[in-house]
C-alpha cells in the first residue's frame, strides 16, 4: 500500500496512491505514526473513499510531516561516496586508506527540517555557499523494539519512503561534526509517499538522483556498506526504536562534492530523486 499525507481545505488528509491517483482513506482519521501504531489491526479495513485525484493535483505533504523524533541518519554508507567524500576536501580528519569505516556513522536531523516533494529547499545563503544533495532510502519503523538482533529486523520495519538529507557542506566541516551542517530549516525532503514493507525489495532498490535533468547518482542498494538489518541491530541498542521513527541509511556516490570543482546547489535547481517503487521527490532549491 502506498499512502500520501495531503491537505485539502485546510484539513490534512491520508490518501492511498495507486496509478498516480489518490484517494481519501477511508475508515481512520489521524496522521500516519498513528496509523502504523495500529497497522495490525487495521490494515485489513482499510480502503479508499470518494473520487480519485491525479496526485499532481493535490498540496502535497511529507508523509510523516512532523516526526516525533529526529530523524536517525546514517554517514558513509556506500564505498564510492565514503572515498569521494574523503578525498573531496570536506571530511574533517579524512585519511587517505581509511575511508571506510569499521562502525556505521550515525547523527540525526530534526524533525523541523522535514519538507514535502514540490515544495522549495531554502539555501540560506546568508550563512552557507556549499549546499548538497544526498539521495537515501529511509526505513520507516513500524514495531517497538530494543537490541534488536539483526535476524529479526525487517519484522521491525513498516515502511520506506524518500529522504533527500541536505548538506551545509562548509558547516559539515567547520564544526567537525555534521548535525550543524543538515539541520538548517527545509534540509530534509522526504516523499512523496510511504510504501509498506510488502511491496518493497529493500536490498535490490535502483537509486536515481538528477539535477536540472543531468544523472548525479545512479546506484543499487546492494552496495549499501552496512546492511538494513545491521543498521537497525546498530541504532536499537540501548535504544528503544518506536513506530514512526526514520532511519535514512546513506547516499550512494554522485554527490555535489564528488566533482572538481564542487557543484553545489544554486537558486533555481531543480532536484529529482527516484528509487524503485517509491516515486519521485522533487524539489527547487531557492
Amino acid at each position: 500500500m502506498k499512502f500520501v499525507c495531503y491537505r485539502d481545505g485546510g484539513e490534512e488528509l491520508l490518501g492511498l496512491v495507486e496509478d498516480d491517483m489518490v484517494r481519501a482513506l477511508d475508515g481512520y482519521r489521524g496522521d500516519l505514526v498513528g496509523l502504523i501504531e495500529q497497522f495490525d489491526s487495521l490494515k485489513f479495513s482499510l480502503q479508499p473513499k470518494g473520487e480519485a485525484i491525479p496526485i499532481d493535483d493535490i498540496e502535497l505533504l511529507a508523509p510523516i510531516p512532523r516526526p516525533r523524533r529526529n530523524i536517525f541518519c546514517v554517514g558513509k554508507n556506500y564505498r564510492e561516496h565514503a572515498r569521494e567524500f574523503a578525498g573531496s576536501g570536506y571530511e574533517a580528519g579524512a585519511k587517505k586508506g581509511a575511508e571506510i569505516d569499521e562502525f556505521p556513522a550515525v547523527f540525526t536531523k530534526p524533525a523541523s527540517t522535514v519538507i514535502a516533494s514540490r515544495q522549495d529547499v531554502d539555501l540560506h545563503a546568508d550563512i552557507t555557499d556549499s549546499v548538497d544533495y544526498e539521495i537515501e532510502l529511509s526505513l520507516i519503523i513500524g514495531k517497538r523494539g530494543k537490541n534488536i538482533a539483526a535476524e529479526r529486523a525487517y519484522e521491525h520495519i513498516w515502511g520506506y519512503t524518500i529522504i533527500n538529507d541536505v548538506t551545509a557542506r562548509d558547516r559539515q566541516k567547520q564544526h567537525k561534526q555534521w548535525f550543524l551542517g543538515k539541520s538548517l530549516d527545509t534540509f530534509c525532503p522526504m516523499g512523496p509517499w510511504a510504501v509498506t514493507a510488502d511491496e518493497i525489495e529493500p536490498e535490490n532498490l535502483d537509486l536515481e538522483t538528477r539535477v536540472n535533468g543531468e544523472i548525479r547518482q545512479n546506484a543499487n542498494t546492494r552496495d549499501l556498506i552496512f546492511s538494513i538489518p545491521s543498521l537497525v541491530a546498530t541504532i536499537s541498542a540501548g535504544l528503544t526504536l518506536m513506530p514512526g521513527d526514520i532511519i535514512a541509511t546513506g547516499t550512494p556516490a554522485g554527490v555535489g562534492i564528488g566533482f572538481n570543482p564542487p557543484k553545489f546547489l544554486q537558486s533555481g535547481d531543480i532536484v529529482e530523486m527516484g528509487i524503485t517503487g517509491l516515486g519521485t521527490l522533487t524539489n527547487t532549491f531557492r
